[in-house]
């Protein structure tokens, strides 16, 4: 029976590694050397049974037998901390590693490139990295293992799997009880929606019959227990309606709101009276700022 053998990009899948981190510990421990633009195996890397094969696309590339994955070189104790991969963070919390790396960026956390995904600001807050497969180019991220401890990510993941949870909930908080009381929900949108203004039933409507999607009091993906108004996936912008002006509580809260947008550079358009009168002229411009076409 033949052997099998692994790429190095290989390899680092199979051990959750990234690529980068797997090149890193093969030239520590001699079995590759650095060469120009190219990684070239070693005498010592010869030993350990890698190989140089070739693709018609790729070309050279160093295999490994599949029995060098569980070998104590690739061991990562000595690494600090060891990144996780998409596919290892999606396997700790039990979805699709098809799945999710479009949820982090629906979250805010990574976008799609022309090809692969980049990390955004409020990725790199929670952990993220950039790195890029050797042979194609293409980016990938990687993530601090703290992020499977951060509340907002561990709250966002349960929600996406339809498991209730009531961590977090703006009801928990004694300020936003009372608001919350006053302006109960009861005005149903022509999605289903309920809100608690005709000013958030109009802006509601008007994302629907334009066929933008829209998520209505979506918590901001951070650690503040932040709720905004409405949430866009696609431009990744929040919105928010300024209603009570005159109400000194009221804008105390709206000025800790802005605070926390401007503190983690999201993508945000304010709304008050005045552009409720006339919002089919003042919200396709707001929107096509973030490139968002509406009509």
């Amino acid at each position: 029976m033949s052997k099998k053998y692994l790429s190095t990009t290989a390899l680092s899948k199979e051990i959750q590694l990234p690529a980068k981190e797997v090149f890193k510990l093969l030239s520590e421990s001699g079995l590759v050397i650095r060469e120009e633009d190219n990684w070239n195996l070693t005498d010592k890397g010869k030993e350990k049974g890698g190989i140089v094969k070739s693709h018609p696309k790729f070309g050279t590339y160093i295999a490994w037998c599949e029995d060098f994955k569980n070998d104590s070189i690739l061991k990562t104790e000595n690494l600090s901390p060891k990144l996780l991969t998409s596919t290892a963070l999606g396997s700790h919390f039990g979805i699709s590693k098809f799945r999710i790396n479009p949820i982090l960026s629906e979250l805010g956390l990574i976008q799609k490139g022309v090809k692969g995904w980049l990390v955004t600001p409020l990725g790199k807050l929670m952990g993220g990295e950039q790195f890029e497969y050797d042979k194609t180019g293409i980016p990938y991220v990687c993530w601090n293992p703290g992020i499977l401890s951060k509340k907002s990510i561990i709250n966002s993941m349960k929600e996406i799997q339809g498991e209730a949870s009531t961590e977090g909930k703006p009801e928990n908080n004694q300020s936003n009880m009372g608001f919350r009381e006053k302006f109960e929900a009861k005005l149903r949108t022509a999605d289903g929606h309920y809100v608690r203004s005709r000013a958030e039933m109009l802006i509601d409507n008007w994302l629907y019959m334009s066929e933008i999607v829209h998520a209505f009091e979506r918590k901001l993906p951070v650690e503040e227990d932040v709720y905004c108004d409405f949430y866009l996936p696609v431009g990744k912008v929040y919105i928010e309606f300024w209603g009570l002006e005159n109400d000194d509580k009221y804008k105390e809260r709206k000025q800790e709101k802005i605070k926390i947008y401007q503190k983690y550079g999201f993508n945000l358009i304010e709304l008050n009276d005045d552009d409720i009168k006339n919002l089919d002229d003042v919200l396709p411009k707001k929107l096509l700022k973030f490139g968002i076409q509406a009509y």
